[in-house]
């Protein structure tokens, strides 16, 4: 009895060359990407968490770099965040109230990785889909960390946690949806 492995899944990042040094460079570039994004921060009334451009970062980061590196990178970009790096919204770091979010961007880099990796970054609609599970998987983490550190009730952290978001959400994902399949019709023509 022989073992048949499943076969590899790309993502954009496996057409760049150099393994070890390329995953590394990518992890880095993922996490500071999203740092980057971060300073578009736009405060919501009534609202201790701003809208920022970190999320459609790290849902583009784990589309692109796959499941283990797109982890990693948001990873990093926590760790190195919490630790000090004013990368954070504003240029903060430390741990403010809405670091539940960022919390959730390892588990939506992940998991928007691993659905890119089987084809949910191909299309418009499969990349819909595949941010919406990303946002999703942000807010479980978001949320939860929000009441805990307010003191709020679900409801209230859901209209000053969620809600305020969801036209942001909806405009970020009709913008990965354009940009995703676009460059995969570039590498297909290489």
């Amino acid at each position: 009895m022989t073992l048949a492995l499943a076969p590899r899944r790309t993502v954009l990042a496996d057409f760049v060359p150099g393994a070890l040094v390329r995953d590394l460079t990518l992890v880095v570039a993922g996490a500071a990407l999203t740092g980057l994004a971060a300073q578009v921060a736009v405060p919501i009334p009534g609202s201790p968490v701003p809208l920022t451009g970190q999320t459609f970062a790290a849902l583009l980061v784990g589309a692109s770099l796959g499941w283990q590196r797109g982890a990693t990178s948001m990873l990093l970009y926590l760790i190195a965040g919490v630790a000090g790096v004013p990368w954070f919204q504003g240029g903060s770091s430390g741990v403010p109230v809405s670091l539940g979010y960022v919390v959730g961007f390892v588990f939506a880099g992940a998991l928007v990785g691993f659905l890119a990796g089987r084809g949910g970054d191909r299309t418009p609609l499969r990349v819909v889909g595949t941010m919406a599970l990303g946002n999703l998987a942000i807010y479980a983490v978001g949320v939860p960390w929000l009441m805990a550190m307010t003191g709020m009730g679900f409801a209230k952290a859901l209209s000053v946690g969620v809600l305020p978001f969801l036209i942001g959400d909806a405009l970020k994902i009709a913008l990965a949806a354009g940009v995703l399949p676009a460059a995969w019709a570039l590498v297909r023509r290489r």
